[in-house]
C-alpha cells in the first residue's frame, strides 16, 4: 500500500500537466518558460475530428478490404486486401509530402491546382519560435488534423477504383497508377471543390459537395470505368460464372463502411456542430432506405432478397447522400437513398450487361452512377433550413442555377477523370505494363503477385 501511495504522489504532477497544457492551448497562451500556442483551438472540435479521421481510415481497411475481398474469387482475396492495405501506406506518404499542398494550397496562376504552401508539411506541423511552439490552425482545429482527415479521403478514393480492375491488374501498375492519379487527378479536383479559392466553391459556378460526391465518388467511378475498358475483361468473363467467394466478408465490410461513413460525412463539417448532426442523420437514413430499396426490388423481381443486394443498396444510399448531407435535411436523405439505390441497381443489373464492360466489383455502377445522381439531386433538395443562406438552395426552393452548377461540377469531375486516367494508364503501361499474363490470371493474383494464399486446405 505504501508503494502504491508513493507512486501516486510521484505521478500526480505528471497527471496534472496535460490539463494545464490543454488549457493553455485552448486559450492560445504559453507559460513564461515556453510551451505550445494554438490560437483558437476548440477541444470538442479537435476530439470529433480525431475520431472522424479514424473512422474514415477504417473504411479502407478493414471496411473496403473485406467488402471487396468477399466479392472476388477465392484465389484473389489477398490481392484485393493487399491493394487496400498498401494504399493506406503509400497514399499517406504522398499526401503529407505534396498531395495536401496541391489540394489545399493557395493556388498557382489560373487556380487549377494548389501551390507549394504545405509542401513537405511546411506550415502544417508546429513551428518552434522564441521558445514557443506555434501550432498552425485550420479554423478551430490544428492544421495537421485537417491534413490527416483529408488524407483519409485521398487513401480510400484510389482504393475504390481497384474494384474495377480486380483480379487482373499488376500490383506494380496499381501502385504507380494510384500515385500518379492521386497527384494529377484527385488533387486538382479537390482544389477546385474544397479549397478556399477553388472555382467550384467560390464564384458563379459554386457547387455543393459536402463530403465528396464529385471529388471521391464521381472521380473514382468514372476512372474505374476507364480502367475496365482499357484493361479489357477478365479471362472467361461472360462464359464462366464468377460469383463472390465469401459474402460473409462482404456483409461485415458493409457494416464497417456504414459506421465509418459517419466520419466521412459528418466529419466533413470540420466541427462538432449542427451541420455535423444533420449530415450524420441524413447519412444513416439514406443508407437505410437504400438497403430496403435494393433488397425490396430483388424480393419483388426475383422472389427473394439477397445479402449482396442489401449490402449494395446500403452502399448506394451512402454514396448518393455524400454530396448532399450538408445542404439537405434528413428526410431528403431518405429520398436520396431510394433514388441512388434505384439508379445503381439499374446500372449494375442492366447497363453493365448491355454495354458488356467488365467492371469486376461494380465500382462505376455504384460510385460513378450513385455519385452522379447524388450530385444532381443535391441541386434539387438543398434547403435554406440546412445551409442557413437564402441563396444556397436548390431547385425545389426556386434556384435553377444551383441545379445547373451541379451539372457543371459533374462534367468537370468526369472530364478530368477520363482524360487524366487515359493518359496515366498509357504511361503506366509503357513503364511497367498494366495487366498480368493469362496464365497468372488463371492461377490467381494471390500466388502470382504475392506468393501467398488466402486459404490453405489440408
Amino acid at each position: 500500500m505504501q508503494l502504491i501511495l508513493r507512486a501516486a504522489l510521484l505521478l500526480l504532477p505528471l497527471a496534472m500537466t496535460p490539463s494545464i497544457s490543454i488549457a493553455a492551448d485552448e486559450a492560445g497562451i504559453s507559460s513564461p518558460a515556453g510551451g505550445v500556442v494554438a490560437e483558437g483551438l476548440d477541444g470538442a472540435n479537435t476530439a470529433w475530428m480525431l475520431v472522424s479521421s479514424a473512422l474514415v481510415l477504417m473504411m479502407t481497411a478493414p471496411g473496403l478490404a473485406l467488402f471487396y475481398g468477399g466479392l472476388v474469387r477465392r484465389r484473389n482475396v489477398l490481392s484485393v486486401m493487399m491493394q487496400c492495405m498498401s494504399l493506406m501506406g503509400l497514399m499517406s506518404v504522398v499526401w503529407c509530402l505534396w498531395g495536401y499542398s496541391l489540394a489545399f494550397g493557395s493556388g498557382v496562376p489560373g487556380n487549377l491546382v494548389g501551390g507549394t504552401d504545405y509542401l513537405l508539411m511546411r506550415g502544417v506541423v508546429p513551428q518552434f519560435e522564441s521558445g514557443v511552439s506555434q501550432v498552425p490552425m485550420a479554423g478551430s482545429i490544428p492544421r495537421a488534423l485537417h491534413m490527416v482527415f483529408q488524407g483519409m479521403f485521398f487513401i480510400i478514393t484510389p482504393a475504390l477504383i481497384c474494384g474495377a480492375f480486380a483480379e487482373r491488374m499488376k500490383f506494380s501498375a496499381m501502385a504507380l497508377f494510384s500515385v500518379l492519379w492521386g497527384t494529377f487527378v484527385y488533387c486538382p479536383l479537390a482544389h477546385w471543390v474544397w479549397s478556399d479559392n477553388g472555382w467550384l466553391l467560390v464564384g458563379p459556378w459554386e457547387a455543393f459537395d459536402f463530403a465528396g460526391g464529385t471529388v471521391v465518388h464521381i472521380s473514382s467511378g468514372v476512372t474505374a470505368l476507364v480502367c475496365a475498358l482499357v484493361l479489357g475483361p477478365r479471362v472467361g468473363f461472360g462464359r464462366e460464372p464468377m460469383p463472390p467467394h465469401n459474402l460473409t466478408y462482404t456483409c461485415i465490410g458493409t457494416a464497417l463502411l456504414w459506421v465509418g461513413w459517419f466520419g466521412f460525412n459528418a466529419g466533413s463539417a470540420l466541427e462538432a456542430n449542427a451541420s455535423a448532426v444533420n449530415a450524420f442523420v441524413a447519412t444513416h437514413l439514406a443508407a437505410a432506405s437504400g438497403l430496403l430499396t435494393w433488397a425490396g426490388l430483388e424480393w419483388v423481381l426475383r422472389g427473394r432478397p439477397s445479402v449482396l443486394g442489401a449490402c449494395s443498396g446500403a452502399v448506394a444510399g451512402l454514396v448518393c447522400v455524400t454530396p448532399a448531407c450538408g445542404t439537405c435535411d434528413p428526410l431528403a436523405g431518405l429520398i436520396l437513398g431510394v433514388c441512388g439505390s434505384l439508379a445503381c441497381y439499374w446500372a449494375v443489373t442492366t447497363l453493365k450487361q448491355r454495354l458488356g464492360y467488365d467492371d469486376s466489383l461494380d465500382a462505376f455502377g455504384v460510385h460513378g452512377v450513385g455519385g452522379t445522381v447524388g450530385a444532381l439531386l443535391t441541386g434539387v433538395f438543398a434547403s435554406q433550413h440546412v445551409t442557413g443562406r437564402p441563396e444556397a438552395v436548390g431547385l425545389l426552393e426556386g434556384n435553377l442555377r444551383q441545379f445547373l452548377n451541379q451539372g457543371v461540377s459533374i462534367l468537370a469531375a468526369a472530364s478530368l477523370a477520363v482524360i487524366g486516367s487515359l493518359i496515366l494508364l498509357r504511361l503506366v503501361d509503357v513503364l511497367v505494363g498494366l495487366r498480368v499474363d493469362e496464365e497468372a490470371e488463371i492461377q490467381g493474383l494471390d500466388l502470382t503477385e504475392h506468393g501467398e494464399e488466402g486459404y490453405i486446405f489440408l
